[in-house]
């Protein structure tokens, strides 16, 4: 009797947790329902009636049209490219100097307009508001590009701007000169209609971000900072519109980037004996280093999805994903682990997951019938937000071991993340002006997977975003710093884009949002 009654009990028991773990997966999943039902019902949700600025409208003639496209395909032709730290074309840069001195008379002839050239090659812009007591913004963009040859497979000369297919192609059209052209523009048209700021704000435009702005927007930045300035948002690139590149997305969402991953240059190097090739050791210097990084690269960084920005993203466009994704997305609190290795499967999506690990370079040996005494590569790291530079080497010198050595190159922690409330007003101005001129985009924040000149003034503010009104579609994210970067002939969008925001700006203070508090 007593052995089928303890199994009895078992199967009671056993019964019981069943029961239980079937009750605890209903409560979730109705959790989840009643989640995702309340994000639909608060999508869309407007602010109030925004503060009038009696903003002046911007009509482009055909007269205007081909000047403005002119002095931006003038503007590509020029190759201010940096190769290094002490390799950056000045003879370009100076030539770039003449050209929007040319291009933008009223800009470099106001008398409202402070100007001054900032090591030797930036350009740092003033212009004072009519009420001092609004916080000055500072719009950013970099004037140099990065390195591009005909030879890599271009369709078109990398510096010609040639258009193919209502596309024109050339180095900086997407990185960064149409937002250095279009902000300029921007303000040229607004001044000859005799435009003057409520809210005084600052324009630079640096000339070494391609190898880490440390002459051009540091010195902007430390300039302004001797002067006490502080800065209600810095607008920088970073993300743009994305037209059918997420899978699933419908309609195209504009992602206003919040931060940026951190980076790290690593030099890993192995030390051994020399030693001819007639009789060599069982390892040698280079077996031991390509092991190390085998193991680095079988070795992915953890997956951290759901613990930076990147999660709050996908929120946001949860309502514009079909079932399942759009159950899964909107209840990143239960699902987030699985999101995160549906997003590891891909290059582009698996940089939102974790911490990203390039090799870069390989250097060893010097002649063919010699074992080398030394190996070394580089690794270049790309931090998520929710790991610190310290942590990343850890993990790295634990993966390749003891007889590898580690010299940190360069590396900085990731960008703190920037506010996408309601009540920032940065965030909220430049969701206004897009929506205003793209009103039936989804906006959402975002982050950069890539490092931009807005790094330097996190001193200055606690609003840093990352946006320029490019549209991307899909194999666009392929050409930037790549073969056949070129821009869409929507440059016309972007002067209209910075004309529209400088005035939106102007704006006192934010209206109050709407309760997003609803019954279900």
């Amino acid at each position: 009797m007593t052995e089928p009654r303890a199994k009895f009990r078992i199967f009671r028991f056993l019964k019981l947790i069943v029961l239980s773990l079937v009750f605890v997966t209903v409560l979730l999943l109705a959790a989840a329902s009643l989640r995702t039902l309340s994000l639909d019902v608060n999508v869309g949700l407007q602010l109030a009636d925004w503060e009038k600025t009696n903003n002046v409208s911007l009509v482009i003639d055909q007269n205007r049209r081909e000047e403005l496209l002119a002095n931006f395909k003038e503007a590509i032709r020029i190759p201010t490219v940096s190769f290094s730290n002490t390799d950056i074309n000045t003879t370009a840069l100076k030539q770039f100097d003449r050209l929007l001195r040319k291009a933008f008379p009223t800009v470099f002839s106001s008398s409202s307009v402070h100007h001054q050239l900032v090591a030797d090659y930036s350009h740092l812009f003033w212009l004072p508001g009519s009420q001092p007591d609004l916080v000055p913004y500072l719009l950013l963009a970099h004037i140099d590009v990065v390195p591009a040859s005909q030879s890599d497979g271009w369709d078109a000369p990398p510096f010609s701007a040639e258009e193919i297919g209502g596309f024109i192609y050339g180095r900086g059209t997407i990185d960064d000169k149409s937002p250095v052209m279009g902000i300029l523009q921007a303000l040229e048209y607004l001044l000859i209609k005799g435009y003057a700021p409520r809210r005084g704000f600052y324009i630079g435009l640096g000339h070494d971000e391609e190898v880490g702005g440390l002459q051009g927007a540091r010195s902007i930045m430390q300039l302004l900072k001797q002067r006490s300035v502080q800065l209600s948002f810095v607008l920088d690139e970073g993300l743009a519109v994305l037209d059918g590149v997420v899978p699933g997305l419908e309609g195209p969402a504009a992602l206003i980037g919040v931060s940026e991953k951190g980076q790290a240059t690593v030099k890993l190097s192995v030390s051994t004996a020399p030693g001819h090739s007639s009789m060599p050791p069982r390892e040698t210097s280079i077996g031991i280093l390509a092991a190390a990084i085998k193991r680095l690269e079988e070795n992915p960084m953890p997956r951290l999805f759901g613990q930076g920005p990147e999660g709050e993203t996908f929120q946001h466009l949860a309502h514009k994903f079909s079932l399942p994704k759009k159950f899964l997305m909107s209840n990143l609190w239960l699902f987030s682990s699985l999101l995160g290795r549906i997003l590891e499967r891909k290059a582009d999506t698996n940089a939102l997951v974790r911490t990203t690990t390039a090799v870069t370079m390989f250097n060893a040996g010097v002649k063919v019938n010699v074992i080398p005494s030394a190996a070394e590569a580089y690794v270049n790291l790309r931090i998520h937000s929710a790991q610190s530079l310290q942590e990343v080497l850890h993990l790295v010198q634990s993966t390749v071991g003891d007889r590898v050595s580690i010299e940190l190159v360069s590396g900085f922690d990731p960008l703190p993340v920037s506010s996408s409330s309601d009540a920032s007003f940065g965030f909220q101005i430049i969701k206004k002006t897009i929506l205003d001129l793209f009103p039936t985009v989804t906006v959402a924040p975002g982050i950069c997977v890539g490092n931009t000149d807005s790094r330097h003034f996190k001193d200055l503010t606690g609003g840093i975003y990352r946006f320029a009104p490019l549209w991307f579609r899909p194999g666009d994210a392929q050409r930037f710093h790549g073969v056949n970067e070129r821009i869409f002939k929507n440059y016309e969008e972007l002067i209209q884009f910075y004309f529209s925001l400088i005035q939106n700006c102007d704006t006192r203070q934010l209206p109050e949002p709407h309760s997003a508090v609803h019954e279900l």
